[in-house]
């Protein structure tokens, strides 16, 4: 049976490249999804993050040229997250898309308040890239 997923995404007034070079760098998520925790760090070439429930290691997907942004999450109990997450260029700026996978066992309420979360991650992203000098 497929997993339930829902689509989100922001148009970005800033060049695909750009966009990808913030997005990709680890370094930068409590910049614009900070309810993820801060600060991240590498240790060892692994990247971590201090989140509410604990440390959490994320791995990106290899710089490419295609714009995926996708990553891994391991949470404190060991559970794997896999977050597909794409820039796409769009004229002289681009859209950032973040596909939301309904866990299993998670509500409708809770489904729909990860989707208000990322939804204001994918805002702040937008704010912080549009507010940078160009």
């Amino acid at each position: 049976m497929a997993t339930e997923s829902r689509h989100l995404s922001v148009h970005i007034d800033r060049p695909v490249a750009e966009v990808y070079a913030f997005t990709a760098d680890p370094a930068n998520l409590p910049r614009w999804a900070p309810g993820l925790g801060g600060p991240v760090v590498r240790e060892d070439g692994v990247w971590f993050v201090d989140t509410p429930e604990g440390r959490a290691r994320l791995t990106f997907a290899p710089r490419n040229e295609y714009g995926v942004l996708d990553h891994e999450v391991v949470t404190p109990s060991g559970e794997t997250v896999y977050v597909p997450l794409r820039a796409i260029a769009d004229g002289d700026g681009c859209e950032v898309v973040f596909t939301l996978r309904r866990s299993p066992g998670m509500t409708d309420a809770e489904f729909a308040r990860d989707a208000g979360l990322v939804s204001g991650d994918l805002a702040l992203l937008k704010k912080v890239l549009e507010s940078a000098p160009a």
